[in-house]
């Protein structure tokens, strides 16, 4: 082969990058052939969430491209085809005399938008997550009736329809549902339809068995192999505990400049407060100091306020606990540094600074006339939105559940998989090139706010209960001089503590002891 057949092959090789319709058409297409953003995204090997970025926008690449636009296309020319039935269907009838054209024989419209919900048509009935009748259409996850006027208790069980023909269904979409034919959180029976055979927490042990068996046995191969994909999997336990919620996670939403990085390597603007403090001087005589290591910091913060849409910029108003986002604040002075840190962490600069939501909630606590430690924080501006404080609530649970049950049965393996699954999931939903999924910068501040103003509380209950706070560090690491037990329960719980090391301080001797991380 000469040197120009080799670059013609290379060329051949490489051909035109897929053409992909514009945005608000990949939705339209996907919504006309009635799929949901999961049967897409099962398909083709990624997330929900990234199907959804792709119709705000975001283009795929490579060889994910080439199967979308493949999908699309063969969508578009599905229904060009169905148009050009329809049409001739349409002339022949009407070349019937005295056979009137029927107004709106053409083919059904796409399901009702319902505030972002997606509608999907179901070939058998299933039992309404509101009345537990059966219904043919599922919202937002949860099977449940269109119509309102449907939506009743039943007087008796009733066993499931059997599959409606294509040809039963009506002619013309249903109308909109009043709001209260949304799923609601309701007393009685009705909840247990939330309760679906398999939860989220089966994914994690279906993957571990599925690493184990893949790698014969082989504990060491299967937790590195599970290692590597914890951010993906994090992401597709995140779409699963999201089925039915009631509000959308936005994945990709507009950041003001202060959340963005000044330079590549660099850092944004925003104050994370991180605890690095170490008592200047200790009671009189010789003590035992006990590093205690707080358990699964980061998923304890995962409850935390989370803003759900895009930050919106406020000068001069007073804190709204409806809100969460991030501040610029000037911090009081803290005139307690010999016995409890400062709840800002160590600065060495004075003046204004951005910090989170987590931060401004414990200042303002903290200078509130329960405690009386400080003034309260001046803030100055805002960018901050909607909140909730259970977003990530049945993520955090999952994973939780599953930590349990890998500890108590031994099970190292899961117990690191989900140490990984949580810990990657808040360190790259920032701008990283590991998580193109999740770009919330302002989550990442605010889960990681999260995990040392609990640190610092959990300081604050010692100190309350007469034990000397030596040293606080990161997110998990408090030492102490006293009987902790009886103020902290141990194990390995997240609402536990262990042991992590004791040492002897005091007179004659400097505080030791190595720093968390």
């Amino acid at each position: 082969m000469s040197d120009f057949d080799a670059i013609d092959s290379l060329l051949a090789a490489v051909g035109p990058e897929a053409e992909l319709p514009a945005p608000g058409v990949r939705r339209e297409l996907r919504e006309q052939a009635r799929l949901s953003k999961a049967q897409v995204a099962r398909a083709l090997g990624v997330s929900p969430s990234t199907v959804a970025g792709w119709e705000g926008g975001r283009d795929p690449a490579g060889e994910i491209r080439t199967k979308y636009a493949y999908l699309l296309d063969g969508l578009s020319a599905r229904f060009a085809t169905e148009a050009e039935v329809e049409a001739v269907s349409v002339a022949e009838e009407s070349a019937v005399p005295g056979t009137p054209v029927a107004a709106g024989t053409s083919s059904p419209s796409p399901e009702p938008e319902l505030g972002g919900d997606e509608v999907e048509a179901l070939a058998a009935a299933e039992p309404c997550v509101l009345c537990g009748r059966p219904a043919r259409h599922r919202v937002a996850g949860f099977a449940q009736h269109l119509d309102a006027a449907d939506c009743r208790p039943a007087t008796a069980p009733q066993a499931p329809a059997a599959p409606a023909p294509v040809a039963e269904q009506p002619a013309q979409a249903p109308k909109p549902p009043s709001p209260t034919a949304r799923p609601q959180r309701s007393q009685g029976p009705a909840r247990r339809a939330f309760q679906e055979p398999s939860g989220p927490g089966d994914l994690i042990g279906q993957a571990v068995q599925a690493a184990l068996a893949e790698h014969q046995g082989d504990v060491e191969a299967a937790t590195a192999a599970l290692l590597k994909r914890a951010i993906p999997d994090a992401m597709r336990l995140l779409d699963e505990t999201r089925k039915g919620a009631r509000y959308d996670v936005i994945a990709h939403p507009w950041i003001p400049d202060i959340l963005k990085k000044q330079t590549s390597r660099g850092a944004d603007q925003i104050w994370e407060a991180r605890p690095k403090w170490t008592r200047s001087e200790l009671p009189p005589g010789l003590h035992e100091v006990t590093a205690l290591d707080i358990n699964g910091a980061y998923l304890s913060a995962l409850k935390t306020h989370l803003p759900l849409g895009q930050l919106e910029h406020t000068t001069g108003l007073a804190h709204d606990r409806r809100r969460a986002g991030v501040h610029l604040i000037t911090p009081p002075e803290w005139e307690h540094e010999d016995v409890l840190p400062n709840p800002i962490g160590n600065r060495d600069e004075p003046g204004p600074l951005w910090v989170t939501e987590p931060t401004l909630r414990l200042l303002l606590r903290l200078s509130g006339p329960k405690y009386g430690l400080c003034a309260p924080p001046e803030v100055h501006e805002s960018y901050t939105s909607g909140a909730t404080e259970n977003l990530l609530e049945k993520f955090r649970i999952a994973l939780k559940d599953a930590r349990d049950t890998a500890i108590a049965e031994n099970d190292e393996v899961t117990l690191e998989y989900v140490k990984a699954m949580y810990s990657k999931f808040v360190s790259t939903m920032g701008e990283s090139n590991y998580n193109r999924e999740l770009y919330r910068p302002d989550w990442m501040h605010i889960i990681r706010s999260q995990a040392f103003a609990n640190l610092w509380l959990k300081a604050l209950k010692a100190h309350d209960e007469g034990l000397a706070v030596v040293r606080a560090m990161g997110t998990d690491e408090l030492h102490v001089i006293g009987d902790w037990r009886r103020v902290f329960s141990e194990g390995r719980g997240v609402t536990e503590v262990k042991v992590k090391d004791t040492y002897t301080a005091g007179t004659g001797t400097e505080v030791t002891g190595e720093e968390g991380e």
